[in-house]
């Protein structure tokens, strides 16, 4: 059938050449009623190897298209989940900076009460002085008592010598 056809077109391209016209033979209705026929395209069939690589590469794709929509999401959640420690580290962060203000303000309130505070050799010195001066107060004390006892005596003798001597 090609070389039917191959035939007919070299006769049509060589009586084209010769006359410089179309001969009316060529035409489609003188070609039906000579019933000629006419020439079907061939179809391809779609062979196992074409048909397999077309098939490999839809199935590719589709796969493909299905991983990076589960990768999608699933980089969607890990996401979800980083901000979320992310805030929650944020969170811990803060209540540690607030202990760490309130631990200065301690350590500040103490090394002021240090400063404030006396030492242990201050209040031996303090207790040294508080102990000179309670000794020399009993000291003065002890003085006071003999010196109002000789004037108790003195007054008690004028008092015997007075009550003996005058009368009234």
């Amino acid at each position: 059938m090609a070389s039917t056809l191959r035939f007919a077109s070299s006769l049509r391209t060589a009586s084209v050449r010769a006359h410089g016209r179309r001969l009316l033979s060529n035409s489609a209705v003188l070609r039906e009623e000579a019933n000629l026929g006419t020439v079907q395209a061939q179809k391809k069939p779609i062979g196992g190897i074409r048909g397999g690589i077309v098939g490999f590469l839809f199935g590719f794709s589709l796969a493909s298209s299905y991983a990076a929509y589960h990768l999608l999401e699933e980089y969607q959640k890990a996401s979800a989940a980083l901000q979320a420690s992310v805030e929650e580290l944020k969170l811990s962060t803060e209540k540690v900076s607030a202990h760490v203000r309130r631990i200065e303000a301690v350590e500040k309130d103490l090394k002021a009460l240090n400063e404030a505070s006396a030492s242990k050799e201050d209040i031996a010195r303090i207790r040294a002085e508080v102990k000179k001066l309670y000794d020399g107060l009993h000291v003065e004390f002890l003085d006071l008592r003999a010196h109002v006892w000789g004037i108790q005596q003195d007054l008690h003798k004028l008092s015997k010598k007075e009550a003996t001597s005058v009368r009234i």
